[in-house]
C-alpha cells in the first residue's frame, strides 16, 4: 500500500517536533508538498513527516541554511530516481540476456542485424520458426 496521507498539519508539525507555520513556510518553499484535500487542507503521509525531519536535521545539526537544503532535497530525490532507473535497466538487461539470440551472415560473411531487429520488434518466439524459413527470411532481408 503507498504511503497515503493520513495526518493534518497539526498532527505532522507534533509528529515531526516542528511549529504548524513552520510546516506551511516549507510548503511554500517547495521543501515539502503534502497532498490536498477538496477543501485545499494539507495532508501530510509518513515519507513527508520523515522528509521534514531530514529538513530539520539538516538545519539544526548541520548548520545548512534553507536554499542548500532545498539542493540537497533536490539532488536526493534525483538520486533516488535516478537509482531506480539504473535497477529498472538492470532488470531490462537481465531479461534480454536470457532471450535466445540469433546471428545471420549476408553473402560475404558480415554479420547482419536487421534481420535480428525485425525478429524481436515483432516479438517472433524463434524457437517455433523451422530453420529452412529463417534460412530464407534471413536471405530476403539482406536484400
Amino acid at each position: 500500500m503507498p504511503d497515503q496521507p493520513r495526518f493534518v498539519i497539526s498532527v505532522a508539525a507534533e509528529l515531526a517536533d516542528m511549529h504548524p507555520q513552520t510546516l506551511r513556510q516549507y510548503d511554500r518553499l517547495g521543501l515539502v508538498a503534502p497532498s490536498r484535500t477538496k477543501g485545499g487542507g494539507r495532508r501530510y503521509s509518513h515519507a513527508d513527516i520523515a522528509r521534514l525531519r531530514e529538513i530539520q536535521r539538516l538545519s539544526q545539526e548541520e548548520g545548512v541554511n534553507l536554499a542548500g537544503i532545498q539542493r540537497i532535497m533536490e539532488l536526493s530525490d534525483q538520486v533516488r530516481r535516478l537509482q531506480h532507473q539504473v535497477a529498472q535497466l538492470r532488470a531490462d538487461a537481465a531479461s534480454q540476456r536470457r532471450r535466445p539470440r540469433v546471428f545471420t551472415a549476408d553473402a560475404e560473411g558480415a554479420i547482419s542485424t536487421s534481420f535480428v531487429r525485425t525478429l524481436v520488434d515483432h516479438n517472433y518466439q524463434l524457437r517455433n520458426i523451422p530453420t529452412s524459413v529463417l534460412q530464407l527470411l534471413a536471405a530476403n532481408s539482406s536484400q
